[in-house]
């Protein structure tokens, strides 16, 4: 993939083209410029992790602390083996039309775990706090959480097990407190996930 390779900046719509072995001309007719192919690109890779944290959110039958810890996980997992990609996706400057997907993408995350924290509010499982603050806390932590050993992949392969535990349980302990779950539990929840869903952070068709 071109932007795995490369990264949005140094990807040219020449090279999209040739991959995909359609003339250049042919790209342009359905996206008018760069930014717009990429904002394509980046809007279905972000709806589909975001579409996996949904799936965990939802799953019945676990702590709401649990499935925070396992949705944290999992997503850090799937970034941490995204590599090239998930950086670009994630902390890779760009056009503004780019980022404002990255925007709306973040916003989505920060409502799948606000949700969570409102239902175990609800419940009795946690204490009384802003659910929306913390959501968009949440999200920010693992996004900064994953850019370092992402960006140094190549001098220092990244410890995926311990970076999305680590990450997982500062999560937890930021709304559940001394109530936040072990390790063992995240990585059983995560480990479980990753068997139901497909590769992580890459596309499923196309060049970009």
């Amino acid at each position: 993939m071109v932007v795995a390779e490369q990264g949005f900046a140094a990807a040219q719509m020449a090279v999209v083209a040739s991959v995909a072995e359609v003339a250049t001309g042919s790209v342009y007719r359905h996206f008018p410029s760069k930014a717009s192919l990429f904002s394509e690109m980046l809007r279905g890779v972000c709806v589909r992790e975001l579409d996996v944290v949904r799936a965990i959110a939802a799953e019945p039958g676990h702590s709401v602390a649990d499935r925070i810890g396992a949705a944290v996980a999992t997503f850090v997992d799937r970034a941490l083996r995204g590599e090239g990609l998930a950086y670009a996706v994630i902390a890779e400057p760009m056009q503004t039309e780019v980022d404002q997907v990255r925007l709306e993408a973040r916003a989505g995350l920060a409502d799948a775990f606000a949700r969570l924290i409102e239902e175990g509010i609800a419940s009795g499982e946690l204490v009384e706090q802003d659910a929306r603050v913390r959501g968009a806390a949440i999200v920010g932590a693992f996004l900064e959480g994953v850019v370092a050993p992402l960006a140094h992949r190549a001098e220092v392969t990244p410890d995926r097990d311990a970076i999305s535990v680590e990450i997982a349980r500062f999560c937890q302990a930021g709304v559940a407190g001394a109530h936040a779950h072990s390790s063992t539990a995240i990585d059983s929840r995560r480990d479980s996930t990753l068997t139901a869903v497909s590769s992580p952070s890459e596309p499923e068709e196309g060049t970009a």
